[in-house]
């Protein structure tokens, strides 16, 4: 049996959901390089309605190592790279 995995939950004073996005890929960009996070399951909530979560990336796995950089339910292809 695995242990735990912990989620780190980020108050922000957004207001918007594409405002929360572009956060998440700051974020990501940003912090990409810290392999104990794993940006492709990144959800985000709104604030009173913490139970519902709106998915941010694609994230499919590739045919090789890499996941979908793209947008949740994102038009065409998936666009893979490495991690």
């Amino acid at each position: 049996m695995s242990a735990p995995r912990w989620v780190i939950h980020l108050p922000t004073t957004l207001t918007s959901l594409e405002q929360a996005v572009d956060l998440a890929v700051a974020l990501r960009d940003s912090l990409g390089h810290v392999t104990v996070i794993d940006f492709g399951e990144t959800t985000l909530s709104e604030e009173d309605t913490q139970y519902l979560h709106t998915r941010v990336w694609c994230d499919a796995r590739g045919g090789g190592p890499g996941r979908c950089r793209g947008r949740d339910e994102h038009d065409g292809p998936c666009v893979t790279v490495t991690e």
